[in-house]
């Protein structure tokens, strides 16, 4: 009989052991669970073109090139991808914007009066070639589907055309060519 009383405590105590155990490990699996969602931050999606509103305007620097501005529609929070913009002044594909970097940036999350911003230099050759364009057919890179076209503010002598990637600051969406 000793041994089966001597017995019962060694359980209570190996299950009491056990059960610290479980609760310590669904406390870090929870922990770690809830890190992840809040890495993602509240903008849990990437934006569309539509969620969106545009603003075109001219530079100086570098030569000259178009600043696009990106605002997100009131009651919008979403995530613009670190990469150019899906952008033409034409139909054809040499009206295509090509990518201006070479790695992709951080991603910009825009609510409020948050921007971003993308530099787009119309024509990156050194002759007198090109086609001229009054217009720029733009969307989110991914979301062609649902592009707008937006009037330049003045028209350009388009010829291989570069893009930069979207950025939180108007100084990095500078699109040198070189």
């Amino acid at each position: 009989m000793r041994s089966r009383f001597a017995a019962r405590p060694a359980r209570l105590a190996l299950a009491a052991v056990a059960a610290v155990a479980l609760t310590a490990t669904a406390t870090a699996t929870a922990t770690a669970a809830s890190a992840a969602a809040d890495s993602r931050g509240s903008a849990a999606r990437a934006c569309g073109t539509k969620d969106l509103t545009f603003k075109l305007t001219t530079e100086t620097q570098a030569g000259g090139y178009f600043l696009v501005t990106a605002k997100a529609k009131s009651g919008v929070t979403c995530y613009l991808k670190g990469v150019f913009p899906s952008a033409s002044f034409g139909s054809a594909a040499d009206t295509e914007v090509a990518p201006a970097e070479h790695a992709v940036s951080e991603n910009v999350v825009l609510s409020g009066s948050t921007r971003a911003y993308a530099g787009i230099n119309p024509k990156t050759t050194n002759n007198d070639y090109g086609k001229e364009f009054d217009r720029l057919h733009l969307s989110v890179a991914g979301d062609e589907a649902n592009s707008i076209s937006l009037d330049l503010p003045e028209t350009a002598l388009v010829d291989r055309p570069v893009a930069t990637n979207w950025h939180a600051d108007p100084a990095d969406a500078v699109p040198f060519s070189g």
